[in-house]
């Protein structure tokens, strides 16, 4: 199925009104969407709205349940050990943890498919090198490594992002050398070569369009994971450290209050939980667009219905 395209490169508008009707169709990815939109806009306005509002403490609140209304509305998901508005903290630490996030995907996502552009196009010694590398890399589990390295360089915002970068790398790496080996036998592909482009040229202009949707796709769920594992070691008091906090530093400092105050952990918990699981019908509907085959068996459903 053709794209129509603007005279300015972009999509069309007919073709971004065809991808809204297939968003819509899909019930389930339309409703992850617009609460990935709700964080969005969360993570990019709280801070500056409600940030000395999340940190003021209140000790009369203190552990204060759900729907705790003679606090205030802010109190409606309950207060934790301070006396601190859960619902403002979830607002104000999205950004904290939407930002660590998607600064670790897209390290990971650059440097990783640049290697794997490199390793599958050349095939050659240097690729040999990067792949060991990769392997030696991925030969660690993920976390046992981000705690060895934050062990030594000690916790903070920038030192998760660089653990959390590099444990991923291999990802795209790999993923993206299995796709420009086979694309670069493909006819277009030779044909250009053929016709004298450059190595440059054909990587940018001919092999990374095609294998662009596949890493999208999972940059995508890789977001998720990358934020599972931050609160992973958020937890295990390794994370970005106070005053700074992000959900899943939240629910570390809840993890003491399970029996009495289970609240504390149990709404930043609930939060993670739904993103990732946004982040991933997300993934599968791009994945479903971005193939022409199933999406015109998407819009024939959508048509028939």
């Amino acid at each position: 199925m053709r794209t129509t395209i603007a005279s300015n490169g972009q999509p069309s508008r007919s073709t971004i009104r065809r991808y809204l009707s297939l968003l819509w169709h899909d019930k389930f990815a339309a409703a992850a969407v617009l609460f990935l939109l709700l964080v969005f806009c969360a993570a990019l306005f709280g801070p500056a709205v409600f940030e000395a509002s999340s940190n003021r403490i209140n000790l009369i609140a203190r552990n204060a349940p759900p729907l705790s209304f003679k606090y205030g509305w802010a109190f409606v998901l309950g207060a934790d050990s301070l006396g601190r508005s859960i619902l403002l903290r979830l607002i104000v630490g999205a950004q904290n943890t939407m930002l660590l996030a998607a600064s670790a995907v897209i390290c990971s996502l650059v440097i990783g498919s640049f290697l794997g552009f490199i390793a599958g196009y050349r095939n050659d010694w240097t690729s040999a090198v990067i792949m060991r590398v990769a392997d030696v890399v991925m030969s660690f589990p993920s976390l046992l490594l981000a705690l060895i390295v934050l062990y030594v360089l000690k916790p903070g915002i920038a030192n998760v992002i660089l653990v959390l970068a590099i444990t991923r790398i291999p990802i795209y790496l790999r993923t993206t050398r299995a796709e420009v080996l086979e694309v670069r036998e493909r006819t277009f592909v030779t044909a250009a070569r053929i016709m004298g482009a450059s190595p440059r040229r054909l990587i940018w202009r001919h092999i990374r369009p095609t294998v662009t949707p596949t890493l999208i796709t999972i940059a995508t769920l890789e977001f998720a994971f990358v934020m599972l594992s931050e609160s992973s070691l958020s937890f295990l008091g390794l994370g970005i450290q106070p005053p700074a906090f992000t959900w899943g530093a939240m629910v570390a400092q809840g993890q003491s209050y399970l029996s009495t105050a289970w609240w504390v952990a149990f709404w930043p918990g609930v939060a993670i939980t739904l993103t990732a699981m946004s982040l991933n019908l997300f993934a599968n509907w791009l994945r479903i667009v971005g193939d022409p085959v199933q999406r015109w068996r998407l819009e024939s459903r959508k048509k028939s219905s």
